[in-house]
């Protein structure tokens, strides 16, 4: 049986073949032409993304025989190569840092080095994982990686960079190894599919090469799942239902129904999403995703490599109804989720929370459009007359005839109608956003249920109704404001409609 997975059948065999590595394979191939070799390299990088199959092909220009110098197109053919790709070539000696860590391993290497190779022209020694290594081994390794045998090479490939001593740093030439894009980790998916002539729709190509993250290896590891699960065709479809994971519309749905608050609906549409197989855990991780893609989307991102998803496919009702404040707001909502998802009784339970505050994240206030509307009331209070100026003046045209009526009966002189300098000149000084509910409180205990026309009915309204959403804002679990500033806009309504 022949068959290879496909990250070992399409492992690059010579760095003009690597991919999204550009600038490593430039800058190692042109050492390798002026023979301008450091004693030691480290490879460092997020998994996947060709530190050890770069190892490999340095190995082979190296010490491929069908070249009498140092070349950066080995033939791939003689026996060196083909034992170096194989990783069985006694000169080319590949150590797994995780399981050889201890100074005992790091002597046995000392030892080794003394012989120069059996048949090439260097003895190469790949050592992966190598932040893996004990203190010290790292330490037993200084004096060797500085001054080994003309004939030693040593290739460092590690994914924690921060874990490796700055002495062993300093003694090796560094190659950072990046992650790779979207659109190259595509091509290639394509690329193998073409090879092995199975059909795919562009859509899930897109998927897989997203949730690859950046990995090479990673994507060809899903494209093998993806060829096992399709029948000679592969959809986005076919790997959503069958691969467990939430697809765009199917979270465009349930936020949908959320947003128009038909709870039942969207509890319905959760559930059937959980019978086909995605774990909570799954649909966590791809609402976050869509959050952090609508993030975006507000800040005027279009571009379907970043969105994870093309701008068309996000519903339009969820981008109208939520602002780019109720996005922040629910996404870090998302993260704190995902925080105590390891003590969590259940994170079912968890996403139907998320549900219901995403149903009523209208009531939720951004505090800059809340800084807005106060200062447009404190303008227009600046435009106004104080209680003083009032009491002086003639009563204006615009009073309501029942609310003249209900201000000259004797019975109710006592309640003359003004607008309280206390609010008024309270609102003037008030520079900061900062309110302190002690202030607003005592604000509300002062101000009188009456207003002088129908203009100072409307605007002292206003006043009552923004001190009333910044109070929601600040002390959110708060619910004696309700009832007062209820309560005396009912008191309003009664003295102007009687």
């Amino acid at each position: 049986m022949n068959y290879q997975v496909t990250a070992s059948r399409k492992r690059p065999k010579n760095f003009q073949s690597m991919v999204g590595q550009e600038f490593v394979s430039a800058a190692i191939s042109h050492s390798l032409q002026h023979e301008s070799l450091a004693n030691a390299y480290l490879f460092t990088g997020p998994r996947g993304v060709g530190k050890t199959s770069s190892a490999r092909i340095l190995a082979t220009c190296l010490n491929c025989l069908s070249n009498e110098t140092l070349s950066i197109h080995p033939c791939g053919t003689c026996t060196n190569c083909i034992e170096i790709a194989a990783g069985s070539n006694i000169d080319v000696i590949e150590i797994d840092g995780a399981s050889n860590t201890s100074v005992n391993d790091i002597r046995e290497i000392k030892d080794e080095i003394l012989f120069p190779p059996s048949h090439s022209r260097f003895k190469i020694y790949i050592i992966d994982e190598v932040h893996m290594l004990s203190t010290g081994a790292f330490n037993a390794l200084l004096k060797t990686i500085e001054e080994p045998p003309t004939y030693v090479k040593f290739i460092f490939a590690t994914t924690e960079n921060h874990k490796i001593p700055a002495t062993i740093k300093s003694r090796c030439q560094q190659f950072n190894f990046k992650l790779i894009t979207i659109d190259l980790i595509k091509k290639q998916l394509e690329e193998a599919l073409t090879e092995l002539d199975i059909h795919f729709d562009d859509d899930a190509l897109f998927w897989l090469a997203k949730e690859a993250k950046g990995s090479m290896r990673d994507a060809y590891t899903l494209l093998d799942q993806a060829i096992a699960i399709s029948q000679g065709s592969i959809t986005l479809q076919e790997i959503k239902d069958k691969m467990g994971f939430a697809g765009i519309d199917d979270l465009n749905l349930l936020l949908e129904r959320t947003l128009r608050d038909d709870m039942e609906e969207a509890i319905e549409i959760l559930h059937t999403l959980f019978a086909k197989g995605i774990s909570a855990e799954q649909i966590l991780h791809d609402l976050t995703h869509y959050f952090h893609a609508l993030l975006l989307i507000k800040h005027g991102v279009q571009k379907e490599s970043l969105l994870g998803f093309p701008l068309q496919n996000f519903s339009t009702l969820v981008q109208d109804q939520l602002s780019l404040y109720h996005v922040k707001v629910l996404l870090q909502s998302l993260f704190q989720i995902y925080k105590g998802t390891k003590f969590s009784i259940n994170v079912q339970f968890e996403i139907e929370l998320f549900l219901s505050e995403l149903s009523s994240i209208q009531l939720k206030v951004d505090p800059v459009l809340m800084l807005q509307e106060l200062r447009s009331v404190q303008h227009n209070l600046l435009q106004m007359p104080t209680a003083t100026a009032i009491a002086s003046d003639p009563v204006s045209e615009t009073i309501p005839q029942n609310a003249v009526t209900h201000m000259n009966s004797p019975e109710k002189a006592d309640q003359s109608l003004h607008l309280p300098e206390l609010i008024h000149e309270y609102l003037i000084n008030q520079t900061s956003l900062q309110l302190p509910i002690q202030n607003i409180q005592q604000v509300d205990k002062e101000i009188t249920l009456h207003a002088r026309s129908a203009q100072e009915y409307q605007q002292l309204t206003q006043i009552l109704v923004s001190l009333q959403k910044y109070i929601e804002t600040i002390n959110d679990n708060s619910s004696w404001n309700f009832y007062i500033f209820y309560d005396k806009l009912d008191l309003i309504h009664k003295i102007f409609h009687q």
